[in-house]
């Protein structure tokens, strides 16, 4: 289990798919509102231009010295729904990141988001 505690050390680190293909640059981790554990995180991708951000899945994550290594493929990971870099991502689009990645999307009772940013 990745601890909660070690998050903001996260930052600026690379994040590499299962094979050690570099998809970018670590930009926020985000916790279930429901157990306050790392569910998800941004990653920046793109030209420096053009940048934007993709959320990935932190399930089965290994953080390693200057790098978190998802279970997920970079080109998986870069047909996510993107957000721009100075975006906040909207409520009603959580679902459809969980969707792309085939996991459950289980919003709060009275419709409470499901992320939260770190």
């Amino acid at each position: 289990m990745i601890q909660s505690a070690d998050i903001r050390e996260w930052r600026t680190h690379d994040v590499i798919d299962a094979f050690g293909h570099k998809i970018g640059t670590l930009e926020s981790v985000y916790v279930d509102t429901s157990t306050d554990e790392p569910t998800m995180t941004t990653v920046q991708v793109g030209l420096p231009t053009r940048r934007r951000l993709v959320f990935v899945p932190l399930v089965d994550a290994i953080v390693g010295p200057g790098y978190v290594k998802v279970d997920y493929d970079k080109s998986l990971v870069k047909k996510c729904p993107a957000m721009g870099t100075d975006d906040v991502l909207p409520a009603k689009d959580e679902a459809a990141i969980f969707a792309h990645y085939g996991l459950p999307y289980q919003p709060g009772a009275d419709g409470e988001r499901q992320l939260a940013r770190r």
